[in-house]
């Protein structure tokens, strides 16, 4: 028995040691497996940290560097925008990146993926800036609205046009027959002669720009990438803020904003898109003339007492003639010369600051019939009324630029805004597609022991 109760006890001796070592095993397999959890915690969060922290120092260095957008263009134009050839007329996408490292993200691999400049798509990101900034200042609901008269000014236009090339064939068979007199008017007619429509004292610009030069007619840089574009910008309300932000911004034959500009008729440039002041004036006062010729051939057509007074003066000259069979034709040729010299007066009065009514009637008809061979002689002593109620020469612009396209009439502003500041300014080196509105980044960063984190980033004015 001794025997027996001593095997037990060894027994039992023997398994509380096996039992006590499980259990050490046991918690060093947990210990092990827990700080094993804690390294790797702390592992990824170290990561994620650095991973935001790379994401940081990129928003960070994308902020600072959108912070140097060209301070002039802003104050003058109300445009932000960052010059990358940075004054230099170079235009480097890598001083860009250059930039960045400088504010904060050197040690991070980068590569432009995405870039909208100032010139892209006909200058959207420039357009829409601005109606932006015309949104904000004014409101839409300042916004005049001519549309109605820009509706009709088209079809009138054309059929001014139809009616003045008329004239030609009756100069043609009639016109010699006409007094000596009216060889000023049939001359500035037939060749659209400018000195004849221009007020008394007018100094006309001499200032030229070379066409090849310009943001509209050069070969440009452009940018990459798709970027959100704000939609409706060729509705109607868009249309006219852009229009008063021209009439605001741009010198006109009526309002000049410096004397340190290139060209002094910036509006008629904007529609016209010539070469030199007295072209774009030529250009426009066609149009202005070709407008109100219709609307006044118009009256003359509707007035019987002005037809009489045509009739009688046409019975005159073909009885002096002894060629009573020209008398109705004699006739149309006095109607039409007759509109065309009412217009002459009416664009005179908008060059001289002054308004022209939109619709004629007896009060506000200018031209006695007995004054009209004297346009443009020296005996032209007719003077230029204020008509109460009428339109200014900006009043019929804006339909003018309410009907020209939109593209073309972006560019032809950035061709101003650039030469501007280049004239102005004195910002020699400046190029409005070097001019950067938005950009896209991919980037891609160390975080830890070779793991590498890509990620893009995007940054712009909007």
């Amino acid at each position: 028995m001794k025997e027996e109760k001593t095997r037990v006890g060894e027994y039992f001796s023997s398994g509380w040691v096996t039992v006590s070592g499980e259990v050490t095993a046991f918690l060093s397999l947990i210990f092990v497996l827990l700080i094993s959890f804690i390294l790797a915690l702390t592992e990824s969060a170290s990561i994620q940290t650095t991973k935001n922290q790379k994401r940081l120092d990129v928003e960070r260095a994308m902020f600072s560097l959108f912070g140097e957008y060209e301070k002039t263009l802003l104050e003058s134009y109300e445009v932000f925008a960052i010059d990358a050839s940075y004054q230099s007329g170079r235009y480097d996408e890598n001083q860009l990146l250059v930039r960045l490292a400088c504010y904060g993200s050197a040690g991070i691999e980068q590569d432009i993926s995405g870039i909208q400049l100032l010139t892209d798509n006909q200058g959207q990101a420039y357009r829409e800036q601005v109606l932006a900034f015309m949104e904000e200042r004014s409101g839409i609901s300042l916004v005049q609205n001519l549309t109605g008269m820009a509706e009709t000014w088209e079809q009138q236009e054309m059929e001014g046009g139809e009616v003045s090339g008329g004239l030609d064939a009756k100069l043609e068979e009639n016109g010699v027959y006409l007094p000596e007199e009216s060889e000023s008017l049939l001359q500035a007619k037939a060749t659209g002669r400018l000195a004849l429509i221009l007020p008394k004292g007018f100094q006309l610009s001499n200032k030229t720009i070379q066409k090849s030069q310009q943001v509209s007619e050069r070969p440009l840089h452009t940018g990459r990438g798709t970027f959100p574009a704000r939609t409706g910008m060729e509705g109607i309300e868009e249309r006219m803020l852009f229009e008063q932000y021209i009439i605001d911004y741009f010198s006109s034959v009526t309002g000049k904003k410096s004397e340190n500009r290139n060209l002094d008729y910036e509006l008629e440039y904007i529609l016209c898109g010539k070469s030199s002041d007295e072209e774009n004036l030529k250009a426009v006062t066609d149009r202005l003339l070709a407008f109100r010729f219709a609307m006044n051939y118009a009256y003359l057509m509707s007035s019987s007492e002005k037809q009489g007074e045509a009739a009688a003066l046409a019975l005159t000259i073909t009885t002096l003639l002894l060629m009573p069979e020209l008398e109705e034709g004699m006739k149309q040729l006095l109607l039409i010369l007759w509109g065309y010299g009412e217009s002459v007066l009416d664009i005179r009065s908008l060059l001289d600051g002054k308004r022209a009514a939109m619709m004629k009637n007896d009060e506000n008809w200018q031209l006695q019939l007995s004054s009209l061979f004297r346009l443009g002689t020296a005996g032209d002593v007719q003077e230029s009324r204020d008509e109460e109620g009428g339109l200014t020469y900006i009043q019929y612009l804006q339909i003018l630029l309410f009907i020209a396209s939109d593209g073309q009439l972006t560019m032809r502003t950035l061709d101003r805004v650039e030469q501007n500041l280049i004239q102005e300014q004195g910002l020699s080196g400046f190029r409005a597609d070097s001019c950067v509105t938005k950009l896209k980044i991919q980037n891609a960063a160390e975080v830890w022991n070779g793991v590498t984190y890509e990620f893009p980033a995007e940054f712009g004015y909007f």
